[in-house]
């Protein structure tokens, strides 16, 4: 049988600001992807998050960013490696301290945003992203884009390489994601990103935005926490897995 995990960003708010309908999301998603400060998400935020988690048996991921509050994390950024190392290290850190408090643990880490798209080519940040996951705990599995520099380093390095993919992101033909700020970047459609849910978990393969059929094989399933009807759309795509005889389970 198939197997898939669904992973969604979570705890993306600050303060009283609170951008994703987390407790809802947690009773559909088997990952979830933690804020950990420095894109959104505040320690509050993020200790709510850990206990809503671990009630529910949802496995929990420190989803780093570059520190960029402003910019939602999705401002590209210029940082030193061995600064970005330990900026990685440390949002793991804070995380965990939420996740055990909670009687759980941080199970794997997934960037975010620009430093997400960053490391699918750029080795130096890659390798800075791996590094600063070996500091924190060299056990943790990395989420990200299939065929990214940062997968094949995190191999090198010992660590398990998880492969990802996005139902409502549009792909270039090479299966790297379209840039947010080109039109037809996210998917809106619904049923189109329900059809797509299905085809990436089944066939491993997705139709890019020049419409040619392209190969797209992941473990993991992105569902973002951020676009309206986010939940309903969640539970379409569960519902019409788990009735087409696919398994939703989580990789960690």
């Amino acid at each position: 049988m198939t197997t898939i995990d669904l992973n969604a960003d979570l705890g993306e708010g600050f303060g009283r600001w609170r951008l994703t309908d987390d407790e809802q999301l947690l009773s559909v998603v088997t990952s979830a992807n933690v804020a950990c400060g420095f894109h959104a998400g505040d320690a509050a935020t993020m200790r709510r998050v850990c206990e809503l988690a671990a009630e529910r048996g949802v496995t929990i991921g420190a989803q780093v960013s570059y520190r960029d509050l402003a910019g939602f994390g999705r401002r590209p950024m210029d940082v030193p490696p061995a600064e970005l190392a330990a900026e990685v290290a440390y949002q793991i850190g804070a995380l965990e301290v939420f996740a055990r408090a909670a009687g759980a643990r941080v199970a794997y880490v997934k960037p975010h945003g620009a430093l997400y798209n960053r490391v699918v080519h750029d080795e130096e940040q890659a390798r800075a992203v791996v590094d600063g996951v070996l500091l924190a705990d060299g056990s943790l599995p990395v989420l990200g884009l299939p065929g990214s520099r940062l997968l094949e380093l995190a191999g090198k390095a010992g660590l398990r390489g998880v492969t990802e993919a996005f139902a409502d992101r549009a792909y270039t033909d090479d299966g790297t994601l379209v840039p947010r700020d080109r039109d037809g970047a996210v998917v809106s459609d619904p049923d189109a990103v329900v059809d797509r849910s299905l085809s990436l978990a089944r066939s491993g393969e997705v139709t890019a935005h020049s419409g040619a059929r392209i190969p797209v094989r992941a473990r993991s399933l992105c569902l973002h926490g951020d676009t309206p009807g986010a939940v309903e759309l969640a539970r379409r795509v569960r519902e019409r897995l788990i009735t087409s005889g696919v398994r939703v389970e989580a990789f960690a």
